[in-house]
């Protein structure tokens, strides 16, 4: 009966709210296994028409249209049944009840339905908004940079319309390609101002430190500045957040140099078999160096050679679930992706991971693929 529940609370609230919501859903339905129980038992001669009558009013209240049709369907069984099991055909009370059920069904389906279509022209509104505010922080990566091929993907979730704070760019610089991928704590204005001050400082810093660390140290500063800002709303949210980064650099050898703070590490794709960059030691994310001293925050150096695939990506991407819990399968996913381009391989890779949760993601996925090219090498 899962169907039956399509009106869900709205994103942000409580496990307390959501359970009270359910309970409200199964109202009508508790009344009208209670009117039957009234019905055939010795207790029949009390009036139970206002009950059902009531039933697709309360529907319409917490469910959808769908719901409150179906409400309406088992409170129309319920009159049959028991008009019939007490031989009260014919009588002016039974018409009466019909037609009192009758007008508050009609009236409660279009109430719900206008409810239910207005709430999704609203939502509908918010998630433009939020996806505009989105495109002006995140933009599209170009298709060439250097010596890779590159491509971006950015899939908002399904589950409300808030902005969330994944991030990532990709820029060439002097000392090769530099990109970060990241992932702020938390969803709406705070995470945006949160992403935007460490793309900011990321994008200006690439260009003059020569040092990955620095790199890094400049988005953890920005950080702290952002947080230090006085009278900025919802400043208690920002003051709790915290950036997952990743900064990467691919030079003109065929290495990749990575620094990662507390992100998910990144796949190399190397004649079809998958290898996580694991970092040799777990370093914080920016916001939280203050609770790990004494961990070595160094840039570290792995293969990445001509037809080599590179992805980085955010938690989204790996915490997908199934229908069953189960994770998705970012590597087996990756080393069965047939795709020449990076983008056909991030759609196909889309494709897959939609398939996996059958339409609905969880949480936003942010993907950034570079693939080595052979001809740059040396050049």
């Amino acid at each position: 009966m899962r169907w039956l529940f399509r009106s869900s609370p709205r994103p942000g609230t409580g496990a307390y709210s959501r359970v009270l919501f359910t309970l409200g859903q199964c109202v009508p339905f508790a009344i009208a296994l209670l009117v039957v129980g009234i019905e055939f038992s010795p207790a029949h001669f009390l009036y139970t028409g206002p009950l059902l009558t009531a039933t697709p009013a309360l529907a319409a209240v917490t469910m959808g249209p769908r719901g409150t049709v179906s409400a309406v369907a088992v409170a129309l069984a319920v009159s049959v049944a028991t008009a019939t099991h007490n031989d009260a055909w014919g009588s002016q009370q039974v018409y009466t009840n019909f037609l009192a059920l009758f007008l508050v069904s009609v009236a409660s389906v279009t109430t719900s339905s206008a409810v239910r279509t207005r709430r999704q022209s609203e939502l509908d509104q918010v998630r433009r908004i939020a996806a505009a505010a989105q495109a002006v922080i995140l933009r599209p990566v170009p298709a060439r940079l250097g010596p890779v091929r590159a491509a971006s993907m950015y899939l908002a979730a399904e589950a409300g319309a808030q902005i969330g704070g994944d991030l990532y760019e990709a820029v060439q610089t002097r000392y090769g390609v530099r990109m970060i991928v990241g992932d702020v704590r938390g969803k709406g204005l705070p995470a945006v101002r949160a992403a935007a001050a460490v793309l900011g400082a990321f994008r200006e810093a690439v260009h003059y430190e020569d040092d990955l660390v620095e790199v890094i140290n400049h988005c953890a500063a920005a950080l702290r500045r952002e947080c230090g800002v006085p009278g900025v709303s919802d400043q208690e949210a920002l003051l709790e957040g915290f950036v997952t980064a990743l900064v990467v650099q691919v030079p003109d050898g065929p290495v990749v140099e990575v620094v990662n703070h507390g992100h998910p590490p990144p796949l190399v794709l190397h004649r079809g078999t998958v290898q996580a960059l694991m970092p040799a030691s777990e370093l914080p994310p920016l916001g939280l160096e203050d609770f790990v001293i004494g961990l070595p925050d160094k840039t570290e150096s792995y293969p990445f050679t001509p037809g080599d695939r590179l992805l980085l990506y955010t938690d989204g991407v790996i915490e997908a679930r199934n229908r069953d819990k189960d994770f998705f399968p970012l590597s087996e996913a990756m080393e069965s992706v047939d795709a020449r381009t990076p983008r056909e391989f991030l759609e196909r890779l889309h494709q897959e991971l939609l398939r996996h949760t059958e339409g609905s993601l969880a949480d936003d996925v942010a993907m950034l693929l570079v693939d080595r090219v052979e001809e740059e090498i040396g050049q």
